[in-house]
C-alpha cells in the first residue's frame, strides 16, 4: 500500500479501528510511518501519540490489546480502516468502544425484528398491558412453547414443500415465515439469535 503520511504535513493518517466480527467502530487513532510499520511487525495496533509525541500500543497499560486481522487503504490514500479482534474494552474509560457503545453483534434488520419480538414478549407476560392485545406475536407467546413450536414445525413442513416446487416467491415467502417463527421460538426458550451464531462460529474453528 502506498500510503499518503505526508498529506496533512504532519506525517500522520487517521486509523479507523473496526472490529472484524461486529463491524462496529472502536476507535479512532492516528498512525505515522513507524507506527503502521511496528503494527504489522508486532500484528498489534499501534498508534502515535500526538499528545505524548511518541508510539504507543493500544494495551501496552492496560492489556486490551487489539489484535490486528487487516488494514485496508482508502480512495484518497490518506485514511486507513483498520480491522481488528479485541482483548477487552477498547476506550479508556473501560468501555467497549470510544463512543461508550456496547459492542454487540448486530444482524440489522434482523436485531431490529428481535427487539419488537421482545416488545412484544414482555406485553405477553404483562397481564394489565392490552396495547397489544390483538398482536399475532403476542397471543402466540400467551399461548406457550408448545404452540410456538408447533408454528416452527408446521413453517418447516412449509418450506421443504414450496423446495421441492419451483415458484421461488412462495419458497422465499415460506423461508421468511419460518425465519420469523424461529426468532420467537429462540425468545420463548430465553435466547437470541446471537446465540446460535456463537456456537456455529465455534463449530467453524473445529
Amino acid at each position: 500500500m502506498k500510503i499518503n503520511f505526508n498529506k496533512n504535513n504532519d506525517g500522520l493518517v487517521p486509523a479507523i479501528i473496526q472490529d472484524v466480527t461486529t463491524k462496529n467502530v472502536l476507535m479512532l487513532g492516528y498512525m505515522n510511518e513507524e507506527a503502521y510499520k511496528k503494527t504489522l511487525d508486532t500484528q498489534k495496533v499501534t498508534f502515535f501519540s500526538r499528545t505524548k509525541s511518541r508510539l504507543w500500543t493500544k494495551g501496552e497499560e492496560s492489556g486490551n490489546f487489539l489484535e490486528l486481522v487487516d488494514i485496508k487503504l482508502d480512495c484518497d490514500q490518506d485514511t486507513l480502516l483498520v480491522s481488528v479482534t479485541p482483548n477487552g474494552p477498547t476506550c479508556h474509560k473501560g468501555t467497549d468502544t470510544c463512543w461508550a457503545e456496547s459492542n454487540s453483534q448486530n444482524f440489522g434488520f434482523l436485531s431490529q425484528l428481535e427487539q419488537v419480538i421482545s416488545n412484544r414478549k414482555n406485553q405477553a407476560n404483562d397481564d394489565i398491558n392490552e396495547v397489544n392485545e390483538d398482536s399475532y406475536v403476542v397471543s402466540l407467546f400467551k399461548k406457550g412453547i408448545n404452540k410456538i413450536a408447533q408454528k416452527v414445525g408446521e413453517e418447516a413442513i412449509e418450506v421443504v414443500i414450496e423446495a421441492k416446487d419451483d415458484d421461488d416467491t412462495l419458497f422465499l415467502n415460506e423461508s421468511a415465515d419460518l425465519l420469523f417463527h424461529y426468532l420467537i421460538l429462540l425468545q420463548a426458550k430465553g435466547f437470541q439469535l446471537n446465540d446460535v451464531v456463537e456456537i456455529l462460529k465455534e463449530r467453524h474453528k473445529d
